[in-house]
Protein backbone atom coordinates (compact mmCIF):
# COMPACT_ATOMS: atom_id res chain seq x y z
CA UNK A 1 0.00 0.00 0.00
CA UNK A 2 1.34 3.56 -1.02
CA UNK A 3 2.29 5.79 1.87
CA UNK A 4 -0.92 7.56 3.07
CA UNK A 5 -0.63 11.39 2.30
CA UNK A 6 -3.27 13.84 2.41
CA UNK A 7 -2.78 16.07 -0.20
CA UNK A 8 -2.76 12.57 -2.54
CA UNK A 9 -6.56 12.45 -1.85
CA UNK A 10 -8.70 12.99 -4.13
CA UNK A 11 -11.33 16.74 -3.36
CA UNK A 12 -13.60 14.26 -1.83
CA UNK A 13 -13.75 10.31 -0.88
CA UNK A 14 -15.11 7.57 0.25
CA UNK A 15 -13.09 5.75 3.13
CA UNK A 16 -12.66 2.30 2.90
CA UNK A 17 -11.18 -0.62 6.08
CA UNK A 18 -7.54 -0.11 4.61
CA UNK A 19 -7.61 3.76 5.42
CA UNK A 20 -10.31 4.49 7.70
CA UNK A 21 -7.76 4.68 10.91
CA UNK A 22 -5.46 7.08 9.10
CA UNK A 23 -8.28 9.17 7.71
CA UNK A 24 -9.95 9.48 11.34
CA UNK A 25 -6.36 10.90 12.85
CA UNK A 26 -6.83 13.15 9.95
CA UNK A 27 -9.50 14.43 10.67
CA UNK A 28 -8.50 15.30 14.23
CA UNK A 29 -5.52 16.82 12.95
CA UNK A 30 -8.20 19.11 10.65
CA UNK A 31 -6.99 18.09 7.67
CA UNK A 32 -9.73 16.24 6.55
CA UNK A 33 -13.70 16.66 7.19
CA UNK A 34 -16.68 14.03 7.38
CA UNK A 35 -19.94 14.98 5.46
CA UNK A 36 -21.58 11.66 5.77
CA UNK A 37 -21.32 8.06 6.49
CA UNK A 38 -17.67 7.25 5.15
CA UNK A 39 -17.67 10.14 2.75
CA UNK A 40 -14.34 12.46 3.47
CA UNK A 41 -13.39 15.95 1.82
CA UNK A 42 -10.14 17.80 1.90
CA UNK A 43 -12.32 20.65 1.11
CA UNK A 44 -12.96 22.24 4.53
CA UNK A 45 -14.86 25.35 3.50
CA UNK A 46 -16.89 24.86 0.68
CA UNK A 47 -20.88 23.61 0.92
CA UNK A 48 -20.89 20.09 1.13
CA UNK A 49 -24.26 19.91 -0.93
CA UNK A 50 -22.15 21.29 -3.45
CA UNK A 51 -19.01 19.18 -3.54
CA UNK A 52 -21.29 16.16 -3.32
CA UNK A 53 -23.19 16.99 -6.76
CA UNK A 54 -20.42 18.26 -8.27
CA UNK A 55 -18.51 14.58 -7.52
CA UNK A 56 -21.55 12.65 -7.16
CA UNK A 57 -20.46 9.96 -10.27
CA UNK A 58 -17.13 9.46 -8.86
CA UNK A 59 -18.66 8.49 -4.99
CA UNK A 60 -20.93 5.80 -6.86
CA UNK A 61 -18.63 2.96 -6.46
CA UNK A 62 -17.23 3.79 -3.42
CA UNK A 63 -20.82 2.78 -2.09
CA UNK A 64 -21.80 0.46 -4.54
CA UNK A 65 -18.84 -1.38 -6.57
CA UNK A 66 -21.46 -3.41 -8.83
CA UNK A 67 -23.26 -0.26 -9.32
CA UNK A 68 -24.89 0.56 -13.32
CA UNK A 69 -25.87 3.64 -13.51
CA UNK A 70 -29.66 3.73 -14.81
CA UNK A 71 -33.36 5.03 -15.46
CA UNK A 72 -33.75 8.39 -15.95
CA UNK A 73 -29.61 9.03 -14.68
CA UNK A 74 -28.69 7.70 -17.51
CA UNK A 75 -30.30 10.03 -20.03
CA UNK A 76 -29.98 12.97 -17.99
CA UNK A 77 -26.31 12.06 -17.04
CA UNK A 78 -26.53 14.46 -13.90
CA UNK A 79 -28.92 13.64 -10.17
CA UNK A 80 -32.32 14.93 -10.55
CA UNK A 81 -33.40 18.32 -9.09
CA UNK A 82 -34.25 16.49 -5.69
CA UNK A 83 -30.65 14.61 -5.97
CA UNK A 84 -31.49 11.28 -6.52
CA UNK A 85 -29.57 9.30 -8.53
CA UNK A 86 -30.88 5.84 -9.60
CA UNK A 87 -28.90 2.87 -9.92
CA UNK A 88 -28.41 -1.43 -10.23
CA UNK A 89 -26.85 -2.74 -7.91
CA UNK A 90 -27.38 -6.17 -6.06
CA UNK A 91 -27.13 -3.57 -2.65
CA UNK A 92 -30.81 -2.39 -1.53
CA UNK A 93 -30.74 0.50 0.62
CA UNK A 94 -30.30 4.36 0.07
CA UNK A 95 -27.32 6.23 0.76
CA UNK A 96 -27.91 9.69 1.73
CA UNK A 97 -25.62 12.33 1.37
CA UNK A 98 -25.63 15.84 1.40
CA UNK A 99 -27.47 17.03 -2.05
CA UNK A 100 -27.48 13.46 -3.37
CA UNK A 101 -29.42 10.37 -2.66
CA UNK A 102 -28.10 7.60 -4.34
CA UNK A 103 -31.76 4.76 -4.91
CA UNK A 104 -30.74 1.13 -6.17
CA UNK A 105 -32.63 -1.40 -7.57
CA UNK A 106 -32.10 -4.86 -8.61
CA UNK A 107 -32.13 -5.75 -12.26
CA UNK A 108 -29.93 -7.13 -15.04
CA UNK A 109 -26.58 -6.52 -14.95
CA UNK A 110 -23.88 -4.66 -17.50
CA UNK A 111 -23.68 -5.77 -20.92
CA UNK A 112 -20.92 -5.22 -22.90
CA UNK A 113 -22.75 -1.85 -24.09
CA UNK A 114 -22.60 -0.13 -21.13
CA UNK A 115 -19.60 1.74 -20.49
CA UNK A 116 -17.75 2.85 -17.95
CA UNK A 117 -18.44 6.04 -16.84
CA UNK A 118 -16.21 8.57 -14.26
CA UNK A 119 -15.68 7.48 -11.32
CA UNK A 120 -15.67 3.78 -12.30
CA UNK A 121 -19.15 3.23 -12.16
CA UNK A 122 -21.00 1.52 -15.35
CA UNK A 123 -23.39 3.68 -17.29
CA UNK A 124 -26.48 1.87 -19.57
CA UNK A 125 -26.52 2.38 -22.71
CA UNK A 126 -28.66 4.91 -24.84
CA UNK A 127 -30.52 2.47 -26.16
CA UNK A 128 -30.91 0.58 -22.69
CA UNK A 129 -31.46 3.74 -21.30
CA UNK A 130 -34.58 4.35 -23.59
CA UNK A 131 -35.81 0.52 -22.98
CA UNK A 132 -36.01 1.56 -19.07
CA UNK A 133 -37.26 4.73 -18.98
CA UNK A 134 -40.54 3.53 -20.83
CA UNK A 135 -40.91 1.81 -18.21
CA UNK A 136 -44.01 4.07 -16.47
CA UNK A 137 -42.75 4.84 -12.67
CA UNK A 138 -44.72 6.87 -9.96
CA UNK A 139 -43.45 9.38 -7.55
CA UNK A 140 -43.27 8.85 -3.73
CA UNK A 141 -42.97 10.58 -1.11
CA UNK A 142 -42.39 13.82 -3.23
CA UNK A 143 -39.67 12.32 -4.58
CA UNK A 144 -38.33 12.89 -8.45
CA UNK A 145 -40.02 9.44 -10.54
CA UNK A 146 -37.42 6.69 -11.44
CA UNK A 147 -38.25 7.05 -14.80
CA UNK A 148 -38.98 9.94 -17.23
CA UNK A 149 -42.44 10.71 -18.58
CA UNK A 150 -43.77 9.71 -21.75
CA UNK A 151 -43.29 13.33 -22.63
CA UNK A 152 -40.08 13.72 -21.84
CA UNK A 153 -39.06 11.15 -23.69
CA UNK A 154 -40.84 12.13 -27.29
CA UNK A 155 -39.54 15.60 -26.41
CA UNK A 156 -35.49 13.90 -26.22
CA UNK A 157 -36.59 11.74 -29.19
CA UNK A 158 -37.45 14.92 -31.10
CA UNK A 159 -34.70 16.28 -30.12
CA UNK A 160 -32.68 13.62 -31.27
CA UNK A 161 -34.13 13.76 -34.72
CA UNK A 162 -33.27 17.66 -34.99
CA UNK A 163 -29.68 16.85 -34.01
CA UNK A 164 -28.72 13.84 -36.24
CA UNK A 165 -32.06 12.76 -38.08
CA UNK A 166 -33.96 9.72 -39.20
CA UNK A 167 -30.59 7.83 -39.39
CA UNK A 168 -30.07 8.10 -35.60
CA UNK A 169 -33.15 7.18 -34.16
CA UNK A 170 -33.71 4.23 -36.47
CA UNK A 171 -29.98 2.98 -35.20
CA UNK A 172 -31.44 3.61 -31.04
CA UNK A 173 -34.51 1.28 -32.74
CA UNK A 174 -32.19 -1.43 -33.86
CA UNK A 175 -30.01 -1.50 -30.92
CA UNK A 176 -32.72 -1.74 -28.77
CA UNK A 177 -34.18 -4.44 -30.58
CA UNK A 178 -30.74 -6.44 -30.46
CA UNK A 179 -30.18 -6.18 -26.42
CA UNK A 180 -34.74 -5.54 -25.41
CA UNK A 181 -34.54 -10.14 -25.29
CA UNK A 182 -30.93 -9.63 -22.68
CA UNK A 183 -33.30 -7.28 -20.61
CA UNK A 184 -36.51 -8.49 -20.38
CA UNK A 185 -37.97 -5.53 -21.75
CA UNK A 186 -39.76 -6.89 -24.94
CA UNK A 187 -42.48 -4.70 -24.41
CA UNK A 188 -41.08 -1.76 -24.06
CA UNK A 189 -39.21 -2.25 -27.06
CA UNK A 190 -42.30 -2.13 -29.01
CA UNK A 191 -43.78 0.77 -27.11
CA UNK A 192 -40.56 2.51 -28.04
CA UNK A 193 -40.55 1.46 -31.88
CA UNK A 194 -44.52 2.65 -31.86
CA UNK A 195 -43.55 6.03 -30.69
CA UNK A 196 -40.30 6.43 -32.46
CA UNK A 197 -42.49 5.46 -35.90
CA UNK A 198 -44.97 8.12 -35.29
CA UNK A 199 -42.41 11.12 -34.88
CA UNK A 200 -41.17 9.78 -38.46
CA UNK A 201 -44.49 8.71 -39.68
CA UNK A 202 -44.96 5.29 -40.06
CA UNK A 203 -47.18 4.36 -37.03
CA UNK A 204 -50.06 6.45 -35.24
CA UNK A 205 -50.08 6.45 -31.31
CA UNK A 206 -51.17 9.07 -29.25
CA UNK A 207 -48.14 11.84 -28.42
CA UNK A 208 -48.05 13.39 -25.23
CA UNK A 209 -45.67 16.51 -25.93
CA UNK A 210 -46.33 19.40 -28.05
CA UNK A 211 -43.08 18.00 -30.26
CA UNK A 212 -44.55 15.09 -30.04
CA UNK A 213 -47.64 15.97 -31.39
CA UNK A 214 -45.82 19.10 -33.55
CA UNK A 215 -44.13 16.05 -35.70
CA UNK A 216 -46.43 13.60 -36.00
CA UNK A 217 -48.80 16.26 -37.34
CA UNK A 218 -46.15 16.72 -40.34
CA UNK A 219 -45.24 20.54 -38.51
CA UNK A 220 -42.34 19.97 -36.09
CA UNK A 221 -40.55 22.91 -34.47
CA UNK A 222 -37.61 24.38 -32.78
CA UNK A 223 -38.31 23.78 -29.24
CA UNK A 224 -35.36 25.91 -28.09
CA UNK A 225 -36.10 28.57 -30.31
CA UNK A 226 -39.96 28.51 -29.27
CA UNK A 227 -38.62 29.24 -25.40
CA UNK A 228 -36.40 32.34 -26.69
CA UNK A 229 -39.86 33.32 -28.22
CA UNK A 230 -41.69 33.13 -24.74
CA UNK A 231 -38.56 35.29 -22.86
CA UNK A 232 -39.17 37.64 -25.20
CA UNK A 233 -42.72 37.47 -25.56
CA UNK A 234 -42.66 37.98 -21.62
CA UNK A 235 -40.10 40.95 -21.51
CA UNK A 236 -41.84 42.62 -24.35
CA UNK A 237 -45.18 42.84 -22.04
CA UNK A 238 -43.32 44.24 -19.49
CA UNK A 239 -41.64 46.66 -21.19
CA UNK A 240 -43.21 50.30 -21.43
CA UNK A 241 -42.52 50.97 -25.06
CA UNK A 242 -42.10 54.21 -26.62
CA UNK A 243 -44.45 56.57 -28.63
CA UNK A 244 -43.08 57.98 -31.38
CA UNK A 245 -45.78 58.89 -34.10
CA UNK A 246 -44.05 59.02 -37.54
CA UNK A 247 -43.61 62.86 -38.24
CA UNK A 248 -45.15 64.37 -41.37
CA UNK A 249 -43.66 63.64 -44.10
CA UNK A 250 -44.25 64.82 -48.56
CA UNK A 251 -43.27 61.94 -50.62
CA UNK A 252 -39.75 63.43 -50.95
CA UNK A 253 -38.91 62.99 -47.63
CA UNK A 254 -40.44 59.80 -47.97
CA UNK A 255 -38.59 58.52 -50.66
CA UNK A 256 -35.12 59.90 -48.39
CA UNK A 257 -36.28 58.08 -45.57
CA UNK A 258 -36.96 54.64 -47.69
CA UNK A 259 -33.50 55.19 -49.39
CA UNK A 260 -31.29 55.51 -46.52
CA UNK A 261 -33.45 52.71 -44.57
CA UNK A 262 -32.47 50.67 -47.65
CA UNK A 263 -28.84 51.75 -48.21
CA UNK A 264 -27.80 51.03 -44.37
CA UNK A 265 -29.58 47.42 -44.30
CA UNK A 266 -28.19 46.41 -47.17
CA UNK A 267 -24.48 47.74 -45.83
CA UNK A 268 -24.97 46.36 -42.43
CA UNK A 269 -25.24 43.04 -44.20
CA UNK A 270 -21.48 43.46 -46.40
CA UNK A 271 -23.59 44.96 -49.20
CA UNK A 272 -21.36 48.31 -49.62
CA UNK A 273 -21.66 51.49 -52.11
CA UNK A 274 -21.08 54.72 -51.46
CA UNK A 275 -24.39 57.37 -50.84
CA UNK A 276 -23.81 58.58 -54.51
CA UNK A 277 -23.96 55.12 -56.38
CA UNK A 278 -26.56 53.77 -54.18
CA UNK A 279 -28.52 57.45 -55.23
CA UNK A 280 -27.16 56.67 -58.98
CA UNK A 281 -28.59 52.82 -58.73
CA UNK A 282 -32.07 53.62 -57.04
CA UNK A 283 -32.97 56.77 -58.63
CA UNK A 284 -30.83 56.71 -62.11
CA UNK A 285 -31.13 53.33 -62.97
CA UNK A 286 -27.59 53.39 -62.89
CA UNK A 287 -26.90 49.12 -62.53
CA UNK A 288 -22.71 48.92 -62.58
CA UNK A 289 -21.76 45.85 -64.66
CA UNK A 290 -19.29 44.74 -62.07
CA UNK A 291 -21.66 44.66 -59.13
CA UNK A 292 -24.97 43.65 -60.84
CA UNK A 293 -26.73 41.75 -58.51
CA UNK A 294 -25.30 43.76 -55.03
CA UNK A 295 -27.13 46.68 -56.84
CA UNK A 296 -30.46 44.97 -57.40
CA UNK A 297 -29.96 43.33 -53.38
CA UNK A 298 -30.70 47.43 -52.54
CA UNK A 299 -32.89 48.59 -55.65
CA UNK A 300 -35.20 45.72 -54.32
CA UNK A 301 -34.84 46.70 -51.01
CA UNK A 302 -35.82 50.00 -51.67
CA UNK A 303 -38.67 49.08 -53.51
CA UNK A 304 -40.27 47.47 -50.61
CA UNK A 305 -39.63 49.93 -48.26
CA UNK A 306 -40.82 53.24 -50.14
CA UNK A 307 -44.22 51.96 -51.24
CA UNK A 308 -46.01 53.10 -48.60
CA UNK A 309 -48.99 50.82 -49.13
CA UNK A 310 -46.86 47.66 -49.19
CA UNK A 311 -45.40 48.83 -45.79
CA UNK A 312 -48.70 48.93 -44.69
CA UNK A 313 -49.27 45.68 -45.00
CA UNK A 314 -49.37 43.43 -41.68
CA UNK A 315 -50.41 39.27 -41.51
CA UNK A 316 -53.28 38.90 -40.30
CA UNK A 317 -52.83 34.87 -39.95
CA UNK A 318 -49.97 32.98 -40.49
CA UNK A 319 -50.57 31.54 -44.01
CA UNK A 320 -50.77 35.78 -44.67
CA UNK A 321 -47.27 35.98 -42.63
CA UNK A 322 -45.60 33.01 -44.91
CA UNK A 323 -46.85 34.91 -48.10
CA UNK A 324 -45.73 38.17 -47.14
CA UNK A 325 -42.19 37.05 -46.21
CA UNK A 326 -41.60 34.85 -49.59
CA UNK A 327 -43.00 37.57 -51.91
CA UNK A 328 -40.78 40.02 -49.62
CA UNK A 329 -37.65 37.77 -50.06
CA UNK A 330 -38.51 37.39 -53.97
CA UNK A 331 -38.25 41.30 -54.63
CA UNK A 332 -35.15 41.86 -52.97
CA UNK A 333 -33.29 38.77 -53.93
CA UNK A 334 -34.48 38.45 -57.61
CA UNK A 335 -31.28 38.81 -58.98
CA UNK A 336 -30.08 36.34 -57.09
CA UNK A 337 -31.50 32.90 -58.19
CA UNK A 338 -28.82 30.78 -56.42
CA UNK A 339 -30.75 31.96 -52.86
CA UNK A 340 -33.89 30.78 -54.10
CA UNK A 341 -35.24 34.05 -54.47
CA UNK A 342 -38.78 33.31 -52.26
CA UNK A 343 -38.41 29.85 -51.38
CA UNK A 344 -37.52 28.72 -48.06
CA UNK A 345 -33.95 27.58 -47.40
CA UNK A 346 -33.28 23.65 -48.00
CA UNK A 347 -29.63 23.82 -45.87
CA UNK A 348 -28.32 24.10 -42.36
CA UNK A 349 -27.32 27.66 -42.31
CA UNK A 350 -25.20 29.67 -39.54
CA UNK A 351 -23.84 33.01 -38.11
CA UNK A 352 -20.57 32.59 -36.28
CA UNK A 353 -21.31 30.08 -33.63
CA UNK A 354 -25.56 30.50 -33.84
CA UNK A 355 -26.78 27.47 -35.92
CA UNK A 356 -30.65 28.33 -36.73
CA UNK A 357 -33.41 26.34 -37.23
CA UNK A 358 -33.12 23.89 -39.45
CA UNK A 359 -34.89 23.81 -42.50
CA UNK A 360 -37.42 21.44 -41.89
CA UNK A 361 -38.86 22.94 -38.49
CA UNK A 362 -38.91 26.64 -40.03
CA UNK A 363 -42.91 26.44 -40.98
CA UNK A 364 -43.42 25.15 -37.50
CA UNK A 365 -41.33 27.12 -36.09
CA UNK A 366 -42.63 30.41 -37.85
CA UNK A 367 -45.92 29.21 -36.70
CA UNK A 368 -45.15 28.53 -32.97
CA UNK A 369 -43.20 32.27 -33.21
CA UNK A 370 -46.47 33.69 -34.78
CA UNK A 371 -48.92 32.72 -32.12
CA UNK A 372 -47.26 34.76 -29.30
CA UNK A 373 -46.67 37.76 -32.02
CA UNK A 374 -50.81 37.51 -32.10
CA UNK A 375 -50.90 38.35 -28.31
CA UNK A 376 -48.86 41.42 -28.53
CA UNK A 377 -50.72 44.96 -29.17
CA UNK A 378 -48.00 47.31 -28.90
CA UNK A 379 -46.52 48.36 -32.00
CA UNK A 380 -43.61 48.69 -30.86
CA UNK A 381 -43.35 44.96 -29.40
CA UNK A 382 -44.61 43.82 -32.08
CA UNK A 383 -42.07 45.15 -34.58
CA UNK A 384 -39.61 44.04 -32.41
CA UNK A 385 -41.06 40.55 -31.77
CA UNK A 386 -41.17 40.16 -35.55
CA UNK A 387 -37.72 41.56 -36.20
CA UNK A 388 -36.58 38.57 -33.69
CA UNK A 389 -38.99 35.78 -35.32
CA UNK A 390 -37.26 35.92 -38.45
CA UNK A 391 -33.94 36.66 -37.47
CA UNK A 392 -34.04 33.58 -35.12
CA UNK A 393 -35.57 31.31 -37.38
CA UNK A 394 -33.36 32.78 -40.64
CA UNK A 395 -36.13 30.98 -43.14
CA UNK A 396 -33.88 31.70 -45.90
CA UNK A 397 -30.23 30.99 -47.71
CA UNK A 398 -29.88 34.62 -47.49
CA UNK A 399 -31.78 38.33 -47.28
CA UNK A 400 -32.98 37.32 -44.10
CA UNK A 401 -31.59 40.44 -42.00
CA UNK A 402 -33.34 42.59 -44.59
CA UNK A 403 -36.18 40.72 -44.59
CA UNK A 404 -36.53 40.46 -40.84
CA UNK A 405 -36.13 44.48 -40.69
CA UNK A 406 -38.49 44.99 -43.10
CA UNK A 407 -41.39 43.07 -41.16
CA UNK A 408 -40.36 45.15 -38.00
CA UNK A 409 -40.85 48.66 -40.07
CA UNK A 410 -43.85 47.26 -41.23
CA UNK A 411 -45.67 46.44 -38.04
CA UNK A 412 -44.51 50.47 -37.40
CA UNK A 413 -45.87 52.27 -40.20
CA UNK A 414 -49.12 50.12 -40.39
CA UNK A 415 -49.35 51.08 -36.72
CA UNK A 416 -47.77 55.45 -37.59
CA UNK A 417 -44.75 54.58 -35.80
CA UNK A 418 -41.76 55.39 -36.76
CA UNK A 419 -39.42 53.57 -38.23
CA UNK A 420 -36.02 52.10 -36.93
CA UNK A 421 -33.17 52.48 -39.17
CA UNK A 422 -29.24 50.68 -38.25
CA UNK A 423 -26.62 53.08 -39.29
CA UNK A 424 -23.54 51.67 -40.20
CA UNK A 425 -21.73 53.07 -36.68
CA UNK A 426 -24.52 51.03 -35.01
CA UNK A 427 -23.77 47.92 -36.44
CA UNK A 428 -21.85 46.63 -33.31
CA UNK A 429 -24.27 47.73 -31.26
CA UNK A 430 -27.01 46.15 -32.99
CA UNK A 431 -25.60 42.54 -33.73
CA UNK A 432 -24.03 42.40 -30.02
CA UNK A 433 -27.61 42.00 -28.32
CA UNK A 434 -28.96 39.83 -31.23
CA UNK A 435 -26.04 37.34 -30.37
CA UNK A 436 -26.56 37.90 -26.32
CA UNK A 437 -30.39 37.10 -27.17
CA UNK A 438 -29.87 34.17 -29.38
CA UNK A 439 -27.29 32.18 -26.86
CA UNK A 440 -28.60 33.75 -23.62
CA UNK A 441 -32.32 34.74 -23.80
CA UNK A 442 -30.92 38.79 -23.02
CA UNK A 443 -33.72 40.51 -23.60
CA UNK A 444 -32.68 44.33 -22.18
CA UNK A 445 -30.28 44.50 -24.23
CA UNK A 446 -32.06 44.11 -27.42
CA UNK A 447 -35.38 46.42 -26.62
CA UNK A 448 -32.53 49.14 -25.51
CA UNK A 449 -31.04 48.98 -28.87
CA UNK A 450 -34.23 49.21 -30.73
CA UNK A 451 -35.46 51.88 -28.92
CA UNK A 452 -32.02 54.00 -29.52
CA UNK A 453 -31.99 53.13 -33.03
CA UNK A 454 -36.08 54.34 -33.50
CA UNK A 455 -35.36 57.60 -31.15
CA UNK A 456 -32.17 58.31 -33.38
CA UNK A 457 -34.37 57.60 -36.95
CA UNK A 458 -37.23 60.11 -35.43
CA UNK A 459 -34.58 62.58 -34.83
CA UNK A 460 -33.22 62.93 -38.22
CA UNK A 461 -35.23 65.44 -40.85
CA UNK A 462 -35.50 63.77 -43.85
CA UNK A 463 -37.21 66.43 -46.09
CA UNK A 464 -34.19 65.94 -48.26
CA UNK A 465 -31.40 63.60 -49.13
CA UNK A 466 -28.40 65.87 -49.30
CA UNK A 467 -29.82 67.50 -46.17
CA UNK A 468 -29.98 64.29 -44.48
CA UNK A 469 -26.86 63.18 -45.32
CA UNK A 470 -25.18 65.87 -43.95
CA UNK A 471 -26.77 65.23 -40.17
CA UNK A 472 -25.72 61.54 -40.97
CA UNK A 473 -22.29 62.50 -41.77
CA UNK A 474 -22.28 64.58 -38.86
CA UNK A 475 -23.27 61.48 -36.31
CA UNK A 476 -20.62 59.65 -37.80
CA UNK A 477 -23.56 57.55 -38.91
CA UNK A 478 -21.23 55.80 -41.84
CA UNK A 479 -18.31 55.11 -39.79
CA UNK A 480 -17.34 51.19 -40.04
CA UNK A 481 -15.51 49.10 -37.66
CA UNK A 482 -16.14 47.64 -34.12
CA UNK A 483 -15.55 50.36 -32.90
CA UNK A 484 -18.05 52.64 -34.66
CA UNK A 485 -20.03 54.53 -32.79
CA UNK A 486 -22.52 57.54 -33.03
CA UNK A 487 -21.73 60.70 -31.87
CA UNK A 488 -25.06 62.16 -30.92
CA UNK A 489 -25.55 63.82 -27.41
CA UNK A 490 -28.79 62.17 -26.37
CA UNK A 491 -29.94 64.77 -23.88
CA UNK A 492 -30.71 67.45 -26.49
CA UNK A 493 -31.38 65.03 -29.36
CA UNK A 494 -32.58 65.80 -32.20
CA UNK A 495 -30.26 68.93 -32.33
CA UNK A 496 -32.38 71.50 -33.28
Amino acid sequence: MPEFSVANLPEIFVSDTAISKLVSDAVERGQLRRLASRLYSRNLKEDPAKLVRRNWSRLIAGYYPDALIADRTALESQPAEDGSVFLISNKKRDTELPGVTFRPRKGPGPLDSDKPFVGGARLSSVPRAYLENMRASRARDNRTPRTLTRAELETRLDALIRRQGEDAVNKLRNDARAIAPRLGLQKEYEDLSALIGTLLGTHDVKMQSNAGKARAAGQPFDPDRVRLFETLFRALRENISPDRPARERDPDANGTLAFFEAYFSNFIEGTEFSVKEAEDIIFNGVIPAERPEDAHDVLGTFRIVSDQGEMQRTPKDITEFIDFLRWRHAVIMEARPNTNPGSFKTKFNQAGMTVFVPPELVIGTLEKGFEFLEGLADPFQKAAFMMILVSEVHPFADGNGRIGRIMMNAELVAAGQERIIVPTAFRTDYLGPLKAFSQNGETAPLIRMLDVAQRYTHGIDWRDLHSAQAILEKNNAFAEGEDAKLRVDWRTWPAK
